[in-house]
């Protein structure tokens, strides 16, 4: 009979963007110690996105900032590590998604301590702006009136 995997307990937050979205799940964990997600061993304070380290998918210090922003304002980073699903969207709707699942899990960690902190910085809103869809009769753009005849 096949082993069976067991998933260790986790937290998740999805966070959306423009087209993307991301399924975050954290792990709360103690500094030094690991947790094995899908054959991938992730430890306290590092964040895994579609089986890879961050820093390999976003390695701009730009980026870095987004997406760190929730775990550096409630001081959780050490105590977490994450893993990251997201689909859709370019690498800023990408990056805000993550931003936006990370604030949503944490606050199921401790909603009294950490929502307060999120809130004040903007995290927890979703951004709903999407692109303006194209009508029809305006020459390929979303506002675009065609131009009238001058006689």
């Amino acid at each position: 009979m096949p082993k069976k995997l067991t998933m260790p307990k986790f937290i998740e937050g999805i966070g959306k963007r423009k087209s993307a979205v991301a399924r975050v799940r954290i792990f709360e964990l103690k500094k030094g110690t690991s947790v094995n997600v899908n054959g991938i061993n992730i430890k306290a304070g590092e964040l895994i996105i579609n089986a890879k380290p961050i820093q390999k998918v976003f390695p701009s210090e730009v980026h870095k900032n987004i997406y760190l922003k929730p775990l550096l304002k409630t001081k959780t980073l050490d105590m977490l590590a994450v893993s990251i699903i997201v689909l859709g969207g370019g690498y800023k709707g990408q990056i805000e998604a993550i931003a936006h699942g990370l604030s949503k899990a944490i606050i199921k960690l401790d909603e009294k301590k950490y929502r307060p902190i999120l809130k004040a910085e903007g995290l927890l809103t979703r951004d709903s702006r999407v692109i303006e869809r194209r009508k029809v009769g305006t020459g390929g753009k979303a506002r675009r009136k065609k131009q009238s005849p001058k006689r």
